[in-house]
């Protein structure tokens, strides 16, 4: 009798608590090594954990992630291609740290160099990329702080494109986790950040890649380490579960080990707490308007009728929603007119909410009007 009591206890609890709630946890300051750390979800830009987010400090290789958004959107705006070949220059070859020992006048494929940047690391192909797009890496680092510029990255400071210790060449978690966000904007950065080992050079160069988390965490898709004596071990670790997408960054640890381990205690603290929860409507669109007075009796609506948002597990996750526009509209109707609006809400709490507009004109009747539609009509058979 009394373990069926207990038992009925134990039920009654389960019941009442909300779902996911057992799977939570939280993560304290003291449990992130880093002196500066930070968690995003690079779609919101919603920072789900911070530690000394926006202290200045160098960040080294992590450098490269600039690079590589210069070098996705000078390929998809056509100044560059996967298939140039690409010549090094004395400058390129004279990179020290981690590289792939290119020589001057020594040529390789876009793609390889990009490759060797991702998975290797390597300061050489980074120059040689930089100056195939922009003549000199001065130039290209001009482009590299107005990007950081235009995403609202006010921590940061380019010197150059590699991320070899420079004075004045800083940066913060905070901006490292933005353009780490427009990085991953481009999809193909994934066919890169997650080759584990492949080789250069017909075969003769063989590149690992950096990110050890490649072969220990779940969902992990990239994307950039970084050592340097000033740095110390960093890292902007991204990885993806039941559709939602996390950034994590780690400044200034003591050891690759570190990094790893505090990139990781990071991810899981964001997958274990919150999700993706997609606004949509029922049947993905809003249904025609009545106009009236109008040459046609009704006309299309549009809307952003779906986005994602983030939400904590431990909360209530059911999302409603209301559409605020008029039963009918008095013709003549503008295409564009805004009407109304879509408010998607939990609770009291607005989550989002979308414009309605028009979807084409809608002519009044008039005698003119209805004359030429007639006339159309006969000349139409």
């Amino acid at each position: 009798m009394f373990k069926k009591r207990i038992l009925s206890i134990l039920v009654a609890m389960l019941m009442i608590v909300p779902f996911g709630a057992f799977h939570t946890f939280a993560l304290s300051e003291e449990e992130i090594s880093a002196p500066s750390a930070i968690l995003m979800e690079p779609e919101t830009k919603k920072v789900l954990f911070e530690k000394n987010a926006h202290e200045i400090r160098a960040c080294a290789s992590i450098t490269k992630v600039m690079t590589l958004v210069l070098v996705f959107e000078a390929i998809e705006d056509g100044k560059l291609d996967y298939t140039d070949i690409i010549t090094s220059s004395e400058h390129a070859a004279s990179m020290g740290g981690s590289d792939i020992w290119l020589e001057k006048g020594e040529q390789m494929t876009a793609d390889d160099m990009i490759k060797a940047v991702v998975v290797a690391s390597a300061n050489d192909a980074a120059v040689a990329l930089a100056e195939a797009i922009c003549g000199t890496e001065e130039e290209f680092v001009a482009k590299m702080n107005e990007k950081a510029k235009a995403l609202g990255m006010n921590d940061t400071t380019f010197k150059n494109c590699n991320g070899l210790d420079e004075e004045g060449h800083l940066t913060s978690a905070y901006d490292v986790a933005i353009m780490s966000s427009e990085l991953i904007r481009h999809e193909k950065i994934f066919d890169y950040s997650t080759i584990w080992i492949d080789y250069l050079r017909g075969g003769e160069t063989q590149i690992v890649n950096t990110n050890k988390l490649l072969k220990s965490y779940k969902g992990i898709k990239g994307l950039k380490t970084g050592t340097t004596s000033q740095a110390g071990s960093c890292m902007s670790a991204v990885a993806e579960r039941d559709n939602m997408t996390l950034v994590a960054v780690v400044l200034g640890c003591d050891t690759g080990t570190g990094r790893f381990s505090d990139s990781a205690k990071l991810l899981d603290y964001g997958f274990a707490n919150y999700m993706i929860k997609e606004l949509t409507l029922p049947g993905g669109s809003l249904a025609p308007l009545k106009v009236k007075s109008g040459m046609e009796t009704t006309v299309t609506l549009k809307s952003k009728t779906s986005s994602k948002i983030l939400l904590p597990k431990s909360g209530k996750t059911e999302i409603d929603y209301k559409i605020e526009i008029p039963e009918e509209i008095e013709a003549p109707v503008k295409e564009g007119e805004k009407i109304g609006r879509v408010q998607f809400y939990s609770d009291s709490a607005t989550l989002d909410e979308f414009e309605v507009f028009t979807g084409e004109n809608v002519e009044k009747i008039t005698f003119f009007s209805a004359f030429k539609f007639l006339i159309s009509k006969l000349f139409s058979f």
